[in-house]
């Protein structure tokens, strides 16, 4: 495993991270062992930067890396979680006030809950799990986070991008409010590439990517006949003709690939990882067999700079896919 800065906080982070919504069961039926047991191999190769939010099964995912955290307290782990906005429409609307969907009573109940459900006195990065640009002239909950921080009990501040306006981030940067920043970025979402990863190195903002598989998309396993459990949030996120229109897309992916490069989720990942800004990938892990395909990508030599130009053609502007939370 290899790592990397993760910003101004000057961690050595995993390149591969753990993203832990999926042992929250979002994803489907999700075994609680198998969890752990994904968690651990992870850690055991290497992995020593883990993604979570307190929406991931209302606290189970949370909870699971609490057990974890507690069996491995000689090793280093750095734990991101997130706090949604109180009830409301999501994403928030321009209409909505920042003071409404965070107040500080609520993110501070919110923190302890994390606290006490990772079972540790000090959150590495605490994230917002959505924003919207109407509060960046008044970003009154950055100020609620950075008095958590005066308090010892968060390390960073982050936010997690609104998948419909990932941008909204950049004046907050530039701002110096973030810590670090959740984007998505892949073959298909390159839009970071323009000003969003070169504003985050310039002020040395921490970069987390997410989605590198485009809701598993890129990893090719999908077919016409594919067929989603109720529970799965990708009954959505693929609904209608969505799916169809994903898979014709991802064969154009594997035709510039070509039978040099057979494996779609490792080119996928490596992808991902080639922007000198990112900081860390979080490809979804929920089992062992997931854990080791994807913390083997790091063991590889780094994507060219000419396969990563010819998968630059797959830049899809399909804008957000709202799966209806």
């Amino acid at each position: 495993m290899k790592f990397r800065k993760f910003g101004r906080l000057g961690w050595d982070v995993s390149e591969i991270g753990f993203g832990a919504w999926a042992i929250g069961g979002g994803w489907g039926t999700q075994s609680d062992d198998e969890s752990l047991a994904a968690l651990r191999k992870a850690l055991d190769l290497g992995c020593n930067f883990i993604d979570t939010a307190q929406g991931y099964g209302n606290g189970r995912s949370e909870k699971l890396i609490g057990q974890i955290l507690r069996e491995r307290k000689g090793q280093r782990v750095y734990v991101a979680t997130k706090i949604p906005p109180a009830p409301g429409a999501w994403p928030p609307t321009p209409y909505d006030s920042v003071e409404e969907r965070y107040p500080e009573a609520y993110l501070r109940e919110r923190l302890e809950r994390s606290l006490r459900d990772l079972q540790t006195d000090c959150i590495d990065v605490l994230q917002l799990h959505t924003w919207t640009r109407a509060w960046n002239r008044n970003p009154a909950a950055l100020e609620i986070l950075r008095k958590f921080r005066k308090e010892g009990k968060i390390h960073g501040i982050g936010i997690s991008t609104p998948e419909h306006d990932q941008n909204s981030l950049i004046d907050l940067m530039r701002n110096g409010w973030l810590d670090s920043v959740q984007v998505i970025y892949n073959i298909f979402e390159q839009e970071p590439q323009a000003e969003f990863f070169p504003v985050a190195k310039e002020h040395n903002v921490g970069v987390i990517v997410r989605v590198a598989f485009d809701e598993s998309s890129l990893t090719g396993k999908f077919t016409p006949q594919t067929k989603f459990a109720a529970d799965d949030f990708r009954s959505r996120y693929f609904q209608g003709d969505r799916l169809e229109r994903t898979i014709a897309r991802v064969d154009k992916v594997k035709q510039t690939l070509g039978p040099a490069h057979p494996d779609l989720a490792n080119a996928a990942l490596q992808f991902a990882l080639k922007p000198l800004a990112v900081s860390t990938v979080i490809p979804g892990i929920r089992n062992i067999r997931q854990a080791e395909l994807n913390c083997a990508v790091s063991d590889q030599p780094p994507m060219s700079d000419d396969l990563e130009r010819s998968l630059r053609q797959h830049n899809w502007l399909r804008a957000f896919w709202y799966t209806g939370k």
